[in-house]
């Protein structure tokens, strides 16, 4: 019979899960957010804090707020906008984008689509809950593994592609092509130019 060795089994003290009403949680994360995590010294903190922010509401965004006059500018005669309190805040999140958790952003590149008044360099605000735009609505679509930003139209039970600018051809959409629409345009965004 083997000897028990002094101080080896039984109970430690400080050993075992301490006292409480901590969990463990287990869960997996792959791609860049696992990679920000990894770089996080104090994992453990970092994700009570995560959670914490996001619980009490941290997490949301803060409404951008501006102040907005009821008025109209005209391209005419001078309309003044210098009293505050004609002016009320609008979100101006919700304003662009009625559906923010489903938005996001594309800067275009090319000339397509400057008869609907987007140009090269703009930046397009994209609802991607809504994929069956209309067709005088701007859609960023996916043919065969390349994004474009077009009209999209239906003719006769055919689907087109048609650019707003005389000098792209249309595209027409076979039943080999691999096609989706991503979203629709809501907004365009570009700065004044000379």
């Amino acid at each position: 019979m083997e000897e028990k060795i002094k101080g080896k089994g039984g109970r430690r003290p400080g050993a075992g899960r301490p006292k409480g009403d901590s969990r463990i949680y287990s869960f997996r994360v792959g791609g860049k957010l696992a990679e920000r995590i990894d770089s996080e010294p104090n994992k453990t903190e970092f994700f009570v804090r995560s959670i914490e922010r996001a619980l009490e509401g941290g997490g949301e965004r803060e409404a951008l707020t501006l102040p907005f006059f009821e008025t109209s500018v005209v391209a005419g005669f001078p309309v003044p906008l210098d009293n505050d309190e004609r002016s009320q805040d609008i979100d101006i999140i919700r304003l662009l984008c009625p559906h923010p958790e489903a938005s996001y952003l594309v800067r275009v590149n090319g000339n397509s689509m400057i008869d609907a008044g987007v140009l090269n360099g703009d930046i397009v605000i994209v609802d991607k809950s809504r994929r069956d735009p209309g067709p005088k609505e701007i859609a960023v679509c996916e043919l065969n593994g390349e994004y474009t930003l077009k009209h999209f139209v239906i003719e006769e039970g055919q689907g087109w592609l048609v650019p707003a600018n005389p000098e792209f051809p249309r595209i027409r959409i076979s039943s080999e092509d691999d096609f989706r629409v991503w979203g629709t345009v809501t907004y365009i965004i570009h700065k004044a130019r000379d």
